[in-house]
């Protein structure tokens, strides 16, 4: 008997533990619906001349989407955004997760500043992107703590501290501000995808050296030392400093001039 009342305590706690995971996936799937909404009602109200946005035409490139991914990568290039780089990038489930809840608020965040960006005074357009950014930083983050626990505890306060992140501030003040919505969109994508990558690129090596696996499959031999440095604060310095100095290596040689050719001759 008392195994048999173990097995139905066990199995009530899985069925709580189910309904409120599928409670967290509903509130996701419905705040991004709701942003959805709202962003189509911008739009709508913009196609119909309230923004006069139809007179501007901002030239959409490669380099609009691929720039920010590579030649101005937030984290590898200009070193913004530091403080969730290194405190999130000790496994990879935690680099994609963030990486995907700073895309998530950077692209709908942008959009709608783009959007606004004729009705936003400008004495108070920071105070107007920190609203409009916490707005969608809220979902993501209520919507985290519905999903998993375990994952909101890991990604702690940064979460929150999105709101003030200077990635997105920066993108809203630097581009989403001055440029139309459609370049606004795939330039602020390719940001949030240039800063998952960079997690990635930290997180990866961090976690492989630091705990023998990925994601919780091994990838070393059995008697493999992990480097308990790595998962430290230490650790991020040290992989972050290691990808700017070969990035900054590779495009010194790119840029480096071809030696010039005399024409074989030589000189007495």
């Amino acid at each position: 008997m008392p195994t048999l009342h173990g097995e139905r305590k066990e199995q009530k706690n899985n069925k709580e533990k189910l309904s409120a995971s599928e409670q967290g996936a509903d509130f996701f799937i419905d705040n991004i619906y709701f942003a959805c909404i709202v962003i189509n009602g911008f739009l709508l109200f913009d196609s119909l001349g309230g923004n006069s946005m139809q007179d501007e035409k901002t030239p959409i490139t490669w380099d609009t989407f691929w720039g920010e991914v590579v030649e101005r990568n937030w984290v590898l290039a200009l070193t913004i955004g530091m403080c969730p780089t290194l405190a999130v990038s000790t496994s990879v489930a935690n680099c994609i997760s963030m990486g995907l809840a700073a895309t998530f608020c950077l692209v709908c965040s942008s959009v709608l500043i783009s959007i606004l960006r004729k009705q936003i005074p400008n004495d108070v357009r920071i105070t107007a992107f920190i609203v409009i950014i916490g707005t969608f930083v809220t979902i993501v983050d209520y919507s985290i703590q519905g999903i998993s626990l375990s994952l909101y505890e890991a990604l702690g306060a940064f979460i929150s501290l999105i709101v003030v992140n200077c990635i997105l501030l920066g993108h809203a003040e630097a581009y989403a501000f001055k440029n139309s919505v459609l370049a606004t969109v795939v330039n602020a994508f390719g940001a949030g995808v240039g800063f998952t990558l960079a997690l990635l690129l930290i997180g990866v090596p961090r976690e492989i050296l630091g705990s023998g696996a990925i994601l919780g499959h091994a990838v070393v031999w059995n008697n493999f030392q992990t480097w308990l440095v790595m998962i430290s604060p230490v650790g991020g310095f040290l992989m972050l400093v290691l990808w700017i100095v070969l990035i900054n290596w590779m495009r010194m040689r790119k840029n480096k001039p071809a030696p010039k050719n005399d024409g074989g001759c030589c000189h007495e």
